[in-house]
């Protein structure tokens, strides 16, 4: 999909021929326009806004945001449609909400072609990025599989507000946001036969093709002489052969530390011997959501080009029953020295991730966040709307949960205090991979903490963010926008002054 910026007024968009224009209509322009009409933003547009006064006045532009009044052949309008869509305050969350059903509504094979009109009085400059992502969150079509796919029809989306060096570099981010986040989408939704350890290794292979960007892909025996007993564990029942992939990104100096992001890719999760329900168990090709995300957020940033050292760590492998599986019992040497009973073999994710975070430490990171869908409990805790976020660190946490907000990719805030990790105690091992029932994402969190060490450590429990089930069953390719901002955020403030250290609390 093709997005371009145009300094257009609203006149000037309103003469733009398209299959469609949309106006962003924030709450605090009144539904009685006032007349006569004053401000910049009216000039040459009286036409239009005098035809619109009627329909306002009688209430055809419902309240709410999202709402919208279509309207055909508008003769004051060159596009074929005219769309108000109310945008409610006309911050970037609202934005993307009022677009996200705009562009719904408009998912037609006529419509080609949209012109966004983002320049009303209160709309918000960051709305840019917003309606991007909400444009092609909203057309998004999965094809890899399909025998007759259908094609997207929306082909070029144009941006009309006032021109700014702020709202060129918006439409770059969001650009690289929708690049990133189909990547995601792409791989996540794949099923798990179109989508194997080594596909997603090729898949990866293929970032190396930015600037900046090399990638390392680790086999078996590779794995084996770094000691990864737990990642190997899980993969030891599958023929399908583990990858264990590292992504480089190096836009800043040699000398500065990289932010390390790990990701879950577990291709498909039977549950291993301890299997799953057979019901809704096809959801479990997501089980590699985490990885995916990754794979997206270097994308993004492979884009945007930040100055800024970014590493991606994906173990992949699949978790299945067959005679070489591990059991219930088992006791496997971590990479980390540590030895685990496996309780459960359904637990698997810990156990790749548990290696994955003490490499990262080889690296001396300025900060490790792991990415995965982890538990099923993070699911009923908080729902589809946000992610878990979990760490020691308070700094860590605050800049994961500011960088959420300013994505509108949320997540919470939640314990790890120590008696949480009280369930993983275990006679025959350092540990247990799980503890008991409740709790169950804080305790799958503090198994993970004792493999970070001294580390500025965050885990984000996506289980219930990065797919959605039902008829709009599909991946969400969150947490790429947070994990973007995130990125984005700890580039420039590289440029500043330390602002101090961060502070801990225990856990």
């Amino acid at each position: 999909m093709d997005f371009e910026l145009k300094p257009l007024t609203l006149a000037q968009a309103s003469e733009l021929p398209a299959d469609a224009l949309a106006l962003a209509w924030p709450d605090h322009l009144p539904d009685t326009l006032p007349t006569p009409l004053t401000g910049p933003w009216a000039q040459g547009a009286e036409a239009l806004l005098a035809w619109l006064q009627p329909l306002l006045k009688a209430g055809e532009l419902d309240a709410g945001t999202g709402k919208q009044l279509v309207a055909l052949a508008c003769p004051a309008v060159a596009a074929r449609r005219l769309v108000l869509v109310r945008v409610g305050d006309g911050s970037a969350s609202a934005v993307r909400k009022g677009m996200l059903a705009a562009f719904s509504g408009l998912k037609l094979p006529q419509v080609k072609k949209v012109v966004v009109f983002l320049g009303l009085p209160g709309v918000n400059e960051v709305a840019v990025r917003a309606a991007v992502v909400a444009a092609a969150e909203s057309t998004y079509l999965y094809t890899a599989t399909l025998s007759k796919p259908k094609a997207r029809h929306l082909h070029k989306v144009v941006l009309a507000l006032p021109d700014s060096e702020r709202s060129r570099q918006l439409l770059s981010e969001g650009k690289a946001l929708v690049s990133g986040m189909e990547l995601a989408k792409e791989w996540a939704n794949r099923p798990a036969n179109h989508a194997t350890p080594s596909m997603l290794a090729d898949a990866a292979e293929k970032l190396g093709k930015h600037p900046h960007v090399k990638v390392e892909v680790l086999g078996p025996k590779d794995v084996a002489k770094l000691g990864m007993g737990a990642f190997m564990a899980v993969a030891q029942g599958s023929s399908e052969p583990l990858r264990f992939i590292v992504i480089h990104y190096s836009g800043g100096s040699k000398a500065q530390a990289p932010v390390v992001l790990v990701g879950k890719g577990i291709t498909f999760d039977t549950g291993g011997i301890s299997i799953k329900p057979a019901a809704e168990m096809d959801e479990m090709k997501f089980d590699m959501g985490g990885a995916a995300s990754v794979l997206g957020t270097l994308q993004a940033v492979a884009l945007l080009q930040p100055r800024i050292n970014v590493i991606g760590i994906i173990p992949s492998c699949e978790n299945m029953p067959d005679g070489r599986a591990i059991k219930p019992g088992d006791v496997v040497t971590s990479m980390s020295g540590q030895t685990i009973e496996i309780l459960n073999t359904d637990a698997e994710g810990r156990l790749i991730l548990c290696d994955a975070l003490t490499y990262a430490a080889r690296f001396k990171p300025a900060s490790v966040v792991d990415v995965a869908t982890l538990t099923g409990a993070c699911v009923v805790a908080l729902g589809g709307v946000r992610s878990g976020l979990f760490s020691p660190d308070d700094a860590l946490a605050h800049k994961l949960a500011a960088a959420g907000e300013q994505a509108q990719d949320l997540c919470w805030r939640m314990p790890l205090d120590d008696e949480y990790a009280e369930g993983l105690k275990s006679n025959f091992a350092d540990m247990g991979n799980v503890a008991g029932r409740t709790g169950g994402a804080i305790s799958a969190a503090k198994f993970l903490q004792k493999f970070t060490g001294e580390l500025p450590w965050a885990h984000l429990d996506i289980a219930g963010t990065a797919w959605k089930s039902g008829p709009a069953k599909g991946s969400t390719g969150r947490p790429v926008p947070l994990l973007v901002q995130y990125v984005l955020n700890e580039a420039a403030s590289l440029a500043q002054p330390p602002s101090g250290k961060s502070k801990k609390h225990p856990g």
